[in-house]
């Protein structure tokens, strides 16, 4: 397969809860916290709940 250099740097906006987890490492109910607390950014979509990516990142530091 061929990669273009463009999508290498191709980032979500949104990620959901599901996949925050996997990548972060964080529990299910830690990420919730943050949600409450104000640390993750969300956006509803319909009865989905999306974060952020750029909130993701500034959290863990990337």
């Amino acid at each position: 397969m061929i990669e273009r250099g463009w999508e290498k740097k191709i980032e979500p906006l949104t990620v959901r809860i599901s996949t925050a987890v996997r990548i972060t490492g964080l529990s299910r109910s830690r990420i919730y916290e943050l949600i409450q607390s104000g640390d993750l950014e969300t956006v509803k979509v319909g009865r989905a709940t999306l974060i952020q990516y750029k909130s993701l990142k500034a959290l863990i530091g990337g």
